[in-house]
C-alpha cells in the first residue's frame, strides 16, 4: 500500500486537533504519532508503530466548541444565535443553506472525516492479530493489549458510524480496508435499512466489544485516561436504544420504550456505583459549572463517562465566545427561548406549560403565559430562577471576569457600533472557564468535551420509563429528582400538580433535558428524534432588550432572528462529490 495512505490520515487527524497535543489530550498514551513516511506494511510490522497508529484514531473524536467555522451546533437550534456574521451556522443552517461552504466542517467534511476514522479502525481489526509482540512485553500484556485495541477499534467504528447516521441516515457499512487511491465507495452504493444499520450493526458492535475493553479502574491508571472502557460502550448503547425507541425511529427499528428503559437501567445497575452526579462544591451553581469544567482524572469528576480530553487552553481558545466587554468576540449567544425553559429555584414553573419541544407555550404576543403562583416577575426576570441558568447564561447583572455584564445600549457589553455584541441580550457561560480571564487573560484551564455524562443516563431512563408506561408517576419523577437536587432545587417534583399525565411529564422531561444538557450538542438531535424539529428549529429566536426608565430597568422581548427549517433538513444532503462519483441515493429532498 502506498505511503500516501497513512500520510493523508495523519494530516486529517492533525487538522482536527489544532488546539491539542496528543500527549495532553489523552492522558499521555498518545505521546507519539507514527511517521507519515511509513507504509502500511511498516506500521504493522512493529508493535510500537501499530500502537501509535491505533491511538491516532482517537483524534477523530470531535470537540464541539466552535466546531462549525467558529460557531456551535446549538446555534443551529432554538437555544442560541451566533453574534458574528462569519459564524458557520448563520450562513448555513439558520437560512436553510445546507450546501454552504462556511459550514463545510459539519455539512460536508463529516462524511470524509468519519470514513477515514472508520478505515483506521478497519485496519486495526484486520491486521493487529498478526503484529509481532514487542520484545520487552510479556505474553500476557501482549494478549491483553491486542484484545483492548481491537475492542476499542470496534467501539470507535460504531461511534463514528452512529455520528454519520445522525446526519445522513444509514450509510454504506464498510468493514474492509479500502484503497484510498482507488474509487473508495464505488462498490458501496446500496444503503442499508435503518434496522440493518443501527440495530443489526452498530448496537451489535457495542454489545460485542464491551467485554474486550478495559474496566473503569484500569482506564483511570496513568497513561490510560481517556481510553475507551466498558462503561462507555454500555452508555453509548443506552443512548442509541433511546433514540431507536423515539417517535422518528421506533417503527423502522422495532425497539420499544421498554427496551430503552431496560438499557438505561442496565447501565445504572452495572456501572452506577462507579459514577454519579458531581456534587463536590457547596454552591449549587458552582456544582453545575464544575460538572462540566472539571475533567474525569485531574478534576476527579465521576460524572463524566465518555469524553474527548483537551489540553489546558488560554484566552485564544475562548475568545470567540467571550463577551465583547471582556475583550471577546461575542460568539454563542443564548436565546430567550432557552432562558424561558428554566424553572424557578422554588421548583415551580414560571409559565403555565410546555409544548412537545420542551419550550414554554407562547401566546400570540410572543411571550409565555406567566404562572402567577411561581413568583416570577417580568420586571425582574432572572430573580429566583433555577441556579443552572446562572451557570449556563451570562445575563445583565451577572458578575463575570473583570466586571459585570451590562447589555444596555451603549454600555460595556453592547457598545454602539460593535457588530459582534450579543443580538439576544445574553452571552454563554457554560464551557467557558472563567479563570482563564485572570491576570489580564493569561490564565489557563482544561476544557474537555463531554460526549456522555451520568446526568444523561438518568434523563434517558426517566424518558424511556415514562413513555413505556411501565413506571409510576412517582418513579419517573424520582429519577429526575437528583439532577434537580444537585442544582439546588430540592422541592420535590412529586408534589407538583402540573405533572400528572404522561403527556405533561413528557414535555417536562424534554424541557429538563434541554436545560441540563444545553450546549452539549444534544438539542439538534433530540428534536429530530422526537419528530418536532420543524416546530423547534423554524421558530423565531427571541432575545431581550433592556432599557432604563426612571431609574428602573425595563425588559422587552424581541425577535432576534428568523429561522428556516423544512422536513428535508432532518438529514443532511450527502456531499455532492460522493453522489457524483458513486451515484449513491441522496437523502429525500436533496436530489
Amino acid at each position: 500500500m502506498k505511503k500516501t495512505i497513512l500520510y493523508a490520515a495523519f494530516l486529517l487527524a492533525m487538522a482536527g486537533t489544532s488546539l491539542t497535543s496528543c500527549e495532553d489530550m489523552f492522558g499521555g498514551f498518545l505521546d507519539k504519532q507514527p511517521s507519515n513516511e511509513l507504509t502500511e506494511e511498516q506500521v504493522f510490522s512493529e508493535w510500537k508503530t501499530t500502537m501509535q497508529f491505533h491511538f491516532d484514531t482517537y483524534n477523530f473524536l470531535r470537540h464541539g466548541a466552535c466546531r462549525i467555522n467558529n460557531s456551535w451546533m446549538d446555534a443551529a437550534t432554538d437555544l442560541a444565535e451566533t453574534s458574528y456574521a462569519s459564524g458557520g451556522v448563520r450562513t448555513s443552517f439558520n437560512i436553510g443553506n445546507y450546501y454552504a461552504s462556511s459550514a463545510a466542517a459539519e455539512l460536508v467534511d463529516t462524511w470524509e472525516h468519519y470514513y477515514r476514522g472508520i478505515r483506521k479502525c478497519n485496519m486495526i481489526i484486520e491486521r493487529i492479530d498478526n503484529v509481532p509482540k514487542a520484545t520487552d512485553d510479556s505474553q500476557e500484556k501482549y494478549e491483553t493489549d491486542k484484545k483492548n485495541y481491537k475492542a476499542e477499534a470496534h467501539f470507535l467504528r460504531a461511534y463514528f458510524y452512529w455520528e454519520m447516521f445522525l446526519r445522513y441516515g444509514p450509510v454504506p457499512i464498510v468493514k474492509e480496508v479500502l484503497d484510498p487511491d482507488g474509487d473508495l465507495l464505488s462498490n458501496y452504493t446500496t444503503r442499508p435499512t435503518l434496522k440493518e444499520f443501527v440495530v443489526d450493526f452498530v448496537l451489535e458492535e457495542l454489545k460485542q466489544c464491551e467485554a474486550g475493553l478495559m474496566d473503569k479502574e484500569t482506564s483511570t491508571n496513568a497513561g490510560n485516561q481517556g481510553r475507551i472502557n466498558q462503561p462507555m460502550a454500555r452508555a453509548l448503547y443506552a443512548r442509541i436504544m433511546l433514540y431507536m425507541a423515539s417517535d422518528r425511529f421506533n417503527q423502522a427499528s422495532g425497539i420499544t420504550w421498554s427496551q430503552a428503559a431496560t438499557a438505561a437501567k442496565g447501565f445504572i445497575d452495572t456501572y452506577g456505583s462507579l459514577y454519579g452526579l458531581y456534587t463536590t462544591d457547596t454552591d449549587a451553581s458552582t456544582r453545575y459549572v464544575n460538572a462540566i469544567l472539571k475533567n474525569a482524572h485531574d478534576g476527579k469528576n465521576n460524572e463524566v463517562i465518555f469524553w474527548r480530553n483537551d489540553v489546558k487552553v488560554g484566552f485564544g481558545a475562548i475568545y470567540n465566545d467571550t463577551p465583547v466587554g471582556e475583550g471577546g468576540n461575542g460568539g454563542l449567544c443564548p436565546s430567550q427561548n432557552l432562558v424561558d425553559m428554566y424553572d424557578m429555584a422554588n421548583g415551580t414553573s414560571p409559565f403555565t406549560g410546555y409544548d412537545d419541544t420542551g419550550a414554554p407555550l407562547y401566546s400570540i404576543a410572543n411571550a409565555p403565559t406567566i404562572n402567577a403562583a411561581s413568583g416570577y416577575k417580568d420586571t425582574d426576570p432572572y430573580a429566583g430562577r433555577d441556579p443552572r441558568l446562572k451557570a449556563t447564561v451570562l445575563y445583565n447583572g451577572s458578575k463575570w471576569g473583570n466586571g459585570t455584564i451590562n447589555v444596555l445600549s451603549g454600555q460595556r457589553d453592547n457598545p454602539v457600533g460593535n457588530a459582534n455584541a450579543t443580538p439576544t441580550g445574553y452571552y454563554v457561560r457554560k464551557y467557558i472557564p472563567e479563570n482563564i480571564l485572570d491576570d489580564n487573560h493569561t490564565g489557563t484551564n482544561y476544557r474537555n468535551w463531554i460526549i456522555i455524562r451520568y446526568a444523561e443516563i438518568l434523563l434517558n431512563y426517566a424518558e424511556a420509563l415514562n413513555e413505556s408506561g411501565e413506571g409510576t408517576r412517582e418513579e419517573v419523577l424520582n429519577i429526575l429528582q437528583p439532577i434537580r437536587d444537585r442544582a439546588g432545587m430540592t422541592a420535590k417534583l412529586i408534589n407538583r400538580t402540573d405533572l400528572q399525565t404522561k403527556e405533561e411529564r413528557r414535555n417536562f422531561i424534554r424541557k429538563e433535558r434541554t436545560v441540563e444538557l444545553a450546549f452539549e450538542d444534544h438539542r439538534a438531535w433530540d428534536v429530530r428524534r422526537w419528530n418536532v424539529a420543524e416546530e423547534a428549529l423554524s421558530r423565531s429566536i427571541y432575545g431581550m432588550n433592556i432599557t432604563q426608565s426612571n431609574g428602573s430597568l425595563v425588559y422587552t422581548r424581541k425577535i432576534s432572528q428568523k429561522r428556516v427549517f423544512t422536513e428535508k433538513m432532518y438529514l443532511y444532503p450527502i456531499p455532492e462529490g460522493e453522489v457524483w462519483k458513486t451515484s449513491i441515493d441522496n437523502n429525500p429532498g436533496w436530489n
